[in-house]
């Protein structure tokens, strides 16, 4: 057993210790060696590196494409959804993505107002109507918004929206709504 292991170990580690001669002649040595395999190393890491931030980087843009047209896309089709929770999702959303003028014409632009209007006609209850009318003031912000919302029908929509007496937000949404309208000479009447 000991010359089968002694004959496994030289063969899985051979060297020439019988001939110490032929590497005193060698230009290659072991810090060469060593340097070359730091190097190596050092390559293979960057190159790992590499690879992994580029598969970040396709999986990231797999995964969260859903910023700005498509998540404003997105939104909007929630609003065409016949379950009051995803409509309230979407109404929602698009409140918060109404920042400034640009966003919301683009809201408008891709039919959300309408859709937002839409809604607020066909809400059964307090919690639909609340966030699309919250959703409305947000978008009515913008001057040439509230002028694409007018002509669309809001002011009458607005008006026929019930009243709540439970909930004083609804009431607050509605009134700054036709205020807003009101400011802008778009006739509330």
């Amino acid at each position: 057993m000991r010359i089968l292991t002694r004959q496994l170990y030289t063969y899985l580690y051979r060297r020439n210790i019988g001939h110490p001669h032929s590497r005193k002649f060698s230009s290659f040595n072991g810090r060469d060696e060593l340097s070359m395999e730091e190097e190596a190393e050092r390559k293979i890491g960057w190159f790992f590196k590499l690879l992994f931030a580029g598969t970040a980087t396709m999986v990231a843009y797999q995964f969260f494409p859903y910023m700005g047209d498509n998540l404003l896309q997105q939104s909007v089709s929630l609003l065409q959804v016949k379950d009051p929770l995803f409509k309230r999702m979407g109404a929602s959303r698009l409140s918060r993505f109404a920042i400034d003028d640009e966003r919301r014409m683009k809201i408008v632009e891709m039919g959300g107002g309408q859709d937002l209007l839409n809604m607020l006609v066909a809400a059964k209850d307090d919690r639909t109507c609340k966030e699309a009318l919250k959703a409305l003031v947000a978008i009515s912000a913008s001057d040439e918004a509230a002028r694409s919302l007018h002509q669309a029908g809001a002011i009458s929509v607005i008006k026929s929206t019930p009243d709540s007496v439970e909930d004083a937000e609804l009431m607050s949404y509605k009134s700054s709504l036709l205020k807003r309208f009101h400011e802008l000479n778009l006739g509330t009447s």
